[in-house]
């Protein structure tokens, strides 16, 4: 596949949310979003943060200034308010947003934090925000996820506190796992419900991003962090290389429902094309039993 982002269409009069667009591949694809004409909400948790992304935004796309809106994924409450706030039909969702490998953390909620922000909280932000994108006409919904789901064999209810074991890595693996059960699920039920919305999934491969080090440097391994940021900065791609799986699955007029996008070059690097999901992930009785226990767990459900 040979794609650039100047294959990206006109996006003029569409209206996109991007979560964790404040630095990263949520940066880098909220901006190409606003280059090519579409109006972005930026959703991100620091205030500060948001409002120095917005003005950066801005600035490098000429003059399109994102909306802004307070969210954190971690704090169910906090997500139901901040979907309300969304007025609107909303063409575009870019679940993209997430931690990676922290020391045990929890959630608002008591769940285990990468868990609880990068699949129950997006779950919670797509189940309350569908009704805006079914005002859309052709809505679309783009999950980001990681190669690193592959890393796992399984996943249970209890992974959602690991309340009596927990591994960063593993725990990191499995909400990615859970992103790409959710992506597939959602486009079933989609589908079954006669829907036109689009789900389908992404990963970035290996790109320059602050997730690597904000692990260590919240558990205070600052040289472990210096490490890993020198490594990433020799072998990674930019993070606006990251981003153009998510930005080919929610823009191109060629993605199917249900598919997943990640760099062409080994899952690593470069242009994007039609990735292969784990034999777990495409498990439709997994993915049914994980959107059981969501909606348990979040109080919020779609389709």
């Amino acid at each position: 596949m040979s794609w650039s982002t100047a294959d990206i269409p006109d996006l003029t009069g569409r209206r996109a949310l991007v979560t964790g667009a404040t630095s990263g591949v949520g940066y880098e694809t909220a901006l190409e979003l606003l280059r090519h004409g579409a109006d972005v909400i930026v959703a991100a948790r620091n205030p500060e943060k948001t409002a120095r992304a917005a003005a950066d935004l801005t600035a490098a796309s000429g003059g399109r200034r994102p909306e802004v809106l307070d969210l954190d994924l971690s704090d169910l409450a906090g997500v139901e308010k901040a979907a309300d706030r969304v007025e609107g039909p909303l063409d575009l969702l870019v679940n993209n947003a997430g931690v990676m490998a922290p020391p045990y953390r929890q959630t608002a909620d008591g769940f285990e934090l990468q868990m609880g922000t990068n699949h129950l909280g997006h779950f919670a932000l797509t189940a309350r925000l569908l009704p805006r994108l079914l005002e859309a006409e052709h809505p679309r919904v783009v999950t980001v996820s990681s190669f690193m789901h592959k890393t796992v064999r399984g996943l249970s209810q209890a992974d959602f506190r690991a309340e009596q074991s927990y591994s960063k890595w593993d725990a990191y693996g499995k909400s990615k796992l859970a992103n790409l059960l959710f992506t597939l699920e959602l486009d079933r039920r989609a589908r079954a419900a006669g829907s036109n919305l689009l789900s389908a999934g992404s990963h970035p491969g290996y790109a320059r991003t602050h997730l690597q080090t904000a692990g260590p440097q919240l558990a205070g391994r600052n040289l472990e962090a210096r490490i890993i940021g020198g490594f990433s900065g020799l072998l990674a791609q930019s993070a606006a290389a990251g981003a153009w799986p998510s930005l080919y699955a929610a823009t191109s007029p060629e993605v199917r429902p249900g598919s997943y996008f990640g760099p062409a070059f080994l899952g690593y690097r470069g242009v994007p094309k039609v990735a292969r999901p784990s034999r777990t992930a495409q498990d439709p009785e997994l993915a049914q039993r994980l959107w059981k226990w969501s909606v348990e767990a979040t109080g919020a459900d779609a389709f």
